[in-house]
C-alpha cells in the first residue's frame, strides 16, 4: 500500500512529459505509486512513457475525455492516503515531496486539500499560491504574476488548491464524491478544482497553502486557444453558480454585476459562445 498516488494527465504532452517524470522520480521520497492517463495523444506520448517509465502505471483513452474524467480515471484506481494532482508541464523540486508528505502527516484531521507554492518556468514569478474566491463569485490564483519576493512565505489557510499541483486526502476525496465523479466531468475542463474545493468547504474541510514545497509550472501544456480558455470558463460558471446554494438576491446580485456583461462581451466577440447559445453541441465545440 503506497502513502501517495501522483496522477498525471497527458494530452499531445511528448515535450513536456520527460522533464516532469524525471523531476517525480529524481525524489528522495519514493514511497508513491504514479499514474499517468492520456487523453488521446497523437504525438507518441503513449510510446515514449511505455519505452522510459515502465513503472509507471498507464491508462490510455482512445480520445480526449477531459482533465476531470481523466483524473478521475487516475483516482479510482488510486491505492494512496494522499492524492497528488500533477499537469504534465510541472516540474518538482528535489526535495518537493519529502517537505509535502512530511508536512501533510502533521496536520490536523479536517485539512483535506494542501496547495505547494507553484512558480511560473522562470522560478522566480508566482503562477499559484491557491484559489481565492471573491463575493461576486469570482476565483483568482493567489499571487499570479507576482514576483516570489517573500510576500508568500507564510502558511496560511485558503479557498482550495490549483489542481496544476495539489495534493487531496483521500478521506476527503470519498466524502465529497458526487455522481458526477470527484472532479465534476460535466465540466471537462478549468474550473474544475474551484468547484472540488467548494463541495469540500460545504463539507467542513479546510484547505491550506504550504510555501516551503515548491514546483515549477509551464503553464502551456492545454495548447487552448484564448476564446476557447474563455469559453470553458465562461460555460463552466454557469455550472458551478447552480451548485452554490445562494439565495435568490444574491444570485441576482452576481448575475447583474459580473456574469451579464460578462456574456454581452463574450456573445459579441467568442464565436464558441454564440454556437452554444444557438444550439451547437458540446461535442462540435471542442471538436472531439
Amino acid at each position: 500500500m503506497f502513502e501517495l498516488s501522483i496522477v498525471i494527465i497527458t494530452y499531445n504532452s511528448i515535450i513536456f512529459i520527460k522533464h516532469c517524470l524525471d523531476s517525480v522520480f529524481a525524489q528522495d521520497y519514493q514511497h508513491f505509486e504514479i499514474i499517468i492517463v492520456d487523453n488521446g495523444s497523437k504525438d507518441g506520448t503513449v510510446s515514449f512513457i511505455k519505452a522510459n517509465y515502465p513503472q509507471a502505471i498507464l491508462i490510455e483513452n482512445e480520445k480526449n475525455l477531459g482533465a476531470c474524467k481523466a483524473r478521475n480515471q487516475g483516482i479510482e484506481v488510486a491505492q494512496g492516503k494522499w492524492v497528488l494532482t500533477l499537469d504534465c508541464d510541472i516540474i518538482l523540486e528535489k526535495d518537493f515531496l519529502n517537505k509535502i508528505i512530511s508536512f501533510v502527516k502533521e496536520k490536523e484531521e479536517t485539512i483535506g486539500i494542501f496547495q505547494p507554492k507553484i512558480l511560473k518556468i522562470d522560478k522566480k514569478t508566482i503562477y499559484s499560491c491557491g484559489i481565492y474566491l471573491t463575493k461576486l463569485r469570482r476565483f483568482y490564483d493567489i499571487g499570479k504574476d507576482e514576483p516570489d519576493n517573500g510576500k508568500f512565505d507564510k502558511q496560511r489557510y485558503i479557498f482550495g488548491a490549483c489542481s496544476a499541483a495539489a495534493i487531496y486526502k483521500r478521506k476527503m476525496l470519498e466524502d465529497i464524491r458526487e455522481d458526477t465523479g470527484y472532479f465534476d466531468e460535466r465540466l471537462f475542463f478549468l474550473v474544475e478544482d474551484v468547484d472540488l474545493a467548494w463541495r469540500a468547504q460545504k463539507r467542513g474541510w479546510k484547505a491550506i497553502f504550504y510555501p516551503e514545497a515548491i514546483c515549477y509550472h509551464y503553464g502551456a501544456s492545454s495548447m487552448l486557444n484564448k476564446p476557447l480558455r474563455q469559453y470553458f470558463c465562461w460555460r463552466n460558471r454557469k455550472i458551478l453558480l447552480t451548485k452554490c446554494q445562494l439565495n435568490k438576491f444574491s444570485l441576482a446580485i452576481i448575475y447583474l454585476f459580473y456574469d451579464l456583461p460578462r456574456f454581452i462581451f463574450l456573445f459579441l466577440f467568442n464565436p464558441y459562445v454564440r454556437k452554444e447559445i444557438f444550439n451547437a453541441s458540446f461535442s462540435n465545440i471542442i471538436g472531439s
